[in-house]
């Protein structure tokens, strides 16, 4: 029999080809299953949108309370000080230097960075856990509203960003960085970018009497030099604190003038002369409010705690969240030491200063 009389051989699939086919349909699958999850996350969080709008007004809001050693009140960790401003007060370079350092994309994005949340996501599974935080200005607001922790799970952060989008698509970009400005802590006592002002360069001789009545508002005032530190110290009040950490709150402030000017927010001359500018002096910054506990000065202490508390816990949370903190201070003990220094000093008749 001649090979063209043979009867044709049935073709056989290759396994390979199968095996291919069915990997892609299986990620075609997943993929749909994802995106269908996603949509269905973003359509759900938009009950959530009337929360953020009264998360301003605070109005769950419950003190945190500081105790001594033996369970004296030492005061209270407070927001009192917090003045609301309006987008027309909000000086432009202010929201410049954050924008710059804090979210250079912010008036292009959706309220997600996609960029950003793919980097996160790597980062945690490099880390085997949450490390990136939010990305963009909306998802901080957001994380702020809700009062969520550094260790969020990635469903966590999934509605977030859900939320975030809505949240552009919702308020124009200007609500959006006020709410942010208004609502986020500067460190020593200053809620909000007001209050910020207020107590970094209320007391400086070019800012006299601002924030009082009749007066202009302090952040109204604010030089770029002075725009750039506050926006710097946003990422971590505690780390870029210019009274305890002044060369890093330098190099911090510095950063965002480099920002500002490579994003052209800024004049190579106004860049240059800023970086030469100074920071305010540590007695030109006052904390809203020191404490004094039944004639004991325990203000600068509570100062101290109520940053490492916001430091670990956030500022939503501490301000707010009815928090019970015991401190090592022994209240008793600390008035009784108090006591008789001032006793000594009135008997010797008190401290002599000698000029020559």
């Amino acid at each position: 029999m001649s090979k063209d009389d043979r009867p044709d051989s049935p073709v056989v699939p290759k396994p390979r080809l199968n095996r291919l086919r069915f990997v892609a349909i299986l990620f075609a699958v997943l993929l749909l299953g994802f995106v269908s999850f996603v949509f269905g996350m973003f359509i759900s969080v938009a009950s959530d949108l009337p929360s953020l709008a009264r998360f301003s007004q605070l109005k769950d809001a419950k003190s945190s309370i500081l105790l001594d050693d033996l369970g004296h009140q030492l005061g209270v960790v407070s927001q009192q000080n917090r003045v609301i401003v309006t987008p027309s007060q909000i000086p432009p370079v202010v929201k410049q230097a954050v924008i710059s350092i804090e979210d250079k994309r912010f008036q292009t994005n959706s309220g997600i960075d996609l960029r950003g949340i793919v980097r996160a996501f790597i980062q945690d599974l490099r880390h085997k856990g949450t490390v990136q935080g939010a990305s963009t200005i909306e998802q901080q607001f957001i994380k702020n509203a809700l009062q969520a922790q550094g260790h969020r799970t990635i469903f966590e952060k999934l509605r977030e960003a859900a939320l975030a989008y809505q949240l552009s698509h919702k308020w124009s970009k200007e609500k959006i960085i006020t709410a942010y400005l208004n609502t986020i802590y500067f460190g020593n006592g200053a809620y909000g970018i007001e209050s910020a002002a207020q107590t970094y360069f209320g007391h400086d001789v070019n800012h006299l009497g601002c924030g009082t009545p009749n007066h202009q508002l302090c952040v109204e005032q604010l030089q770029p030099w002075e725009a750039a530190l506050l926006a710097g110290i946003i990422q971590s009040p505690a780390a870029y604190d210019p009274v305890r950490n002044p060369s890093a709150a330098q190099a911090r402030r510095n950063l965002v003038l480099r920002e500002m000017f490579q994003q052209s927010y800024l004049t190579r001359m106004v860049y240059e002369e800023s970086l030469k500018q100074a920071l305010p002096a540590p007695g030109e910054i006052l904390a809203p409010h020191e404490q004094t506990v039944e004639g004991v000065d325990v203000g600068y202490f509570t100062s101290w705690v109520q940053q490492q508390v916001i430091e670990r816990y956030g500022a939503s949370r501490a301000f707010d969240g009815g928090l019970q903190i015991k401190t090592t201070l022994d209240l008793e003990l600390q008035r009784a030491a108090e006591q008789a220094i001032n006793g000594y000093l009135a008997y010797s008749g008190g401290p002599t200063v000698t000029t020559k």
